[in-house]
């Protein structure tokens, strides 16, 4: 039989079958893990005496000429192979010879996919993390700039209080840092080693898992080989996070959408991140933040997509087991692309100082600061915040904003009006009051400003 695990069977395995359950044409994204856990293996076989020292060495010589190999595009994968483990083991044996069989002494495929996981997922979470922070560093340059810019902060889609622009920015700031210790923290699932763990039930070769675990870096030995080898929690927490991470993103690029718009012009993007309309000459859409966007769904059906396969799986592993690699894939060049984008984007927008200003000079965000200066006055928040509202509606009725009223109007509704009630409105001084805690005060963003940079590397 042409299968490296044929000697059982009296057939060939139907074409159909064949490309139906070979995984090669994606899990070749593994290479570099696979034969990385191979090399510890057969380091510690050697040194275990498991297999001699020399055939240990031949056989992690030929690993290293076959990673060059596949690193310079010189090897071609084929589907008869079924996957990137079956692939290497064969290109071993017809590099080396029959002493590549040994390499497989002790281990399954089971344990030696789980080994590829843990190792790829460890590398993309820190390369991931990398990209969050660049991000965050964008956040912070923007928001440095515009401490002292108002706009009017929102509340179901309505004008509610004006705020700094930096304090705006750096919400998604803490959204991203969260999301970096959640991915920190995962880390720790992340690194445990289930080589050596075998089909299901360990093996009768006398391994060293520490040993294995050591070389590759793992912090932590699964204690059971069932777990080792059936366990995907560590890519459901992975692609939970990514959906987290998308989720902010896309937050944050509905606002880049909105604000960008006609009716908004809060901001501009740069030139390089939109695109033009084939039959409308005048148009500039942002595209890249709508894509970011959509992409964010992508990633969700990729975590749920896992999910289902593994609700009703048995102990151990199981061929479902298959479909747990192209959503991790997907999910991994989705958020390395977007996240790539997005901190470019941030960095190279134009914000537009003036309509934010216009903008909270020609509403009713202020209405709250009327009511606190008259609770100042003594007078209850309750009975304050019914004669704001009145006062209101009356400058709707009259086609007037709140610091285009005399005195004598406001002083209709209350005799505690005074002159000084036109320095409290000023948009300027509406933000810099709020100098509670983590409030949109100048102050306070300063303050929060230093204490963001030092999240940042």
């Amino acid at each position: 039989m042409s299968k490296l695990w044929g000697g059982r069977f009296t057939k060939e395995t139907d074409k159909l079958v064949e490309e139906f359950t070979a995984s090669i044409t994606f899990d070749k994204e593994l290479a570099n893990e696979d034969i990385e856990g191979s090399i510890a293996h057969v380091q510690m076989l050697g040194d275990c005496d498991i297999i001699s020292t020399e055939d240990a060495k031949t056989i992690k010589e030929g690993l290293v000429k076959i990673q060059q190999k596949i690193n310079k595009g010189e090897v071609e994968f084929l589907v008869e192979h079924e996957d990137i483990h079956m692939n290497i083991e064969k290109l071993l044996i017809d590099e080396i010879g029959a002493v590549g069989g040994k390499l497989h002494t002790g281990r399954s495929r089971n344990d030696q996919v789980a080994t590829d996981m843990h190792l790829y997922l460890r590398k993309q979470t820190k390369s991931i993390i990398a990209l969050l922070n660049d991000v965050q560093k964008a956040i912070v340059e923007q928001a440095k700039e515009n401490v002292d810019t108002i706009l009017p902060g929102y509340t179901h889609l309505q004008r509610a209080q004006p705020v700094s622009f930096a304090h705006h920015l750096l919400a998604y700031f803490w959204m991203l840092e969260r999301d970096k210790e959640r991915l920190q923290d995962s880390m720790k699932r992340i690194n445990w080693s289930p080589l050596g763990a075998g089909a299901l039930a360990g093996t009768t070769f006398p391994i060293d898992r520490q040993q294995t675990a050591s070389l590759l870096g793992f912090e932590k030995v699964y204690p059971n080989s069932m777990d080792a080898v059936s366990d995907r929690d560590f890519i459901v927490e992975f692609l939970s996070h990514a959906s987290l991470i998308m989720t902010h993103i896309s937050r944050l690029s509905e606002e880049l959408v909105i604000w960008s718009s006609q009716e908004f012009q809060f901001i501009e993007l740069d030139d390089a991140f939109c695109t033009g309309s084939s039959i409308m000459p005048q148009k500039k859409n942002p595209d890249v933040p709508e894509l970011l966007r959509a992409k964010t769904g992508r990633v969700y059906g990729n975590l749920v997509g896992l999910l289902t396969v593994l609700k009703g799986l048995p102990l151990a592993y199981n061929k479902d087991m298959q479909e747990d690699k192209e959503g991790m894939f997907d999910t991994v060049a989705t958020l390395d692309g977007s996240l790539r984008l997005l901190a470019p984007m941030i960095r190279t927008m134009t914000v537009n100082k003036d309509k934010m200003h216009q903008a909270v000079s020609q509403d009713f965000s202020n209405a709250t600061d009327i009511a606190d200066y008259l609770v100042t006055k003594g007078l209850p928040f309750r009975q304050a915040h019914e004669i704001i509202g009145k006062i209101v509606l009356y400058a709707i009725n009259n086609q007037k904003f709140l610091l285009d009223l005399n005195i004598e109007e406001y002083q209709q509704f209350s005799p505690l009006f005074k002159p000084d009630i036109y320095e409290i409105l000023q948009p300027k001084n509406v933000v810099g009051a709020r100098n509670s805690q983590g409030g949109t005060g100048f102050e306070q963003v300063k303050i929060q400003l230093a204490f963001a940079e030092q999240f940042v590397e």
